[in-house]
């Protein structure tokens, strides 16, 4: 399974994200490329500690009975529903955007699995470094394929 960590693995989903342009288009979803972008950066800033969500009734129910979902090497559900404090439905800049999650995921490789946070995802519940890696390169992986890179 890839993961955030291994530089090869980040060089890769950077790459991906160079092959964006702010005519991409979504082959599911609502959110344009601009707005996925900046959905994926506020996704970072949770991993990164610098986010922190409440727990929703489901996930707190459910969450660690599925939470393998975010990190086992299925891929992620087209049109599978969003934390609601990173659902982006305002219009972005597309290169600020795109440059912002850039320099996330590089300083959250970076930091290595010792800074990575500890605070529990808001619907998934508590996961290793470990998982956070796997999981964020799941995530971005799902989306640059929603835009077709």
């Amino acid at each position: 399974m890839e993961n955030i960590y291994n530089e090869l693995h980040t060089a890769e989903i950077l790459n991906r994200i160079e092959n964006l342009s702010p005519n991409s288009k979504p082959q599911w979803g609502t959110m344009n490329v601009a707005q996925m972008l900046a959905h994926c950066s506020a996704f970072q800033d949770i991993a990164l500690g610098n986010s922190f969500p409440p727990r929703y009734w489901l996930g707190r129910l459910i969450g660690r009975f599925v939470n393998s979902i975010f990190y086992n090497d299925k891929p992620v559900p087209h049109n599978m529903s969003t934390i609601p404090t990173i659902l982006i439905v305002d219009e972005r800049d597309f290169m600020t955007e795109k440059e912002k999650l850039k320099q996330k995921i590089l300083t959250f490789q970076r930091n290595g699995p010792e800074k990575c946070s500890s605070h529990p995802h808001p619907f998934f519940g508590k996961f290793t470094p470990e998982q956070w890696g796997k999981g964020i390169y799941k995530h971005l992986d799902h989306h640059l394929r929603q835009f077709g890179a």
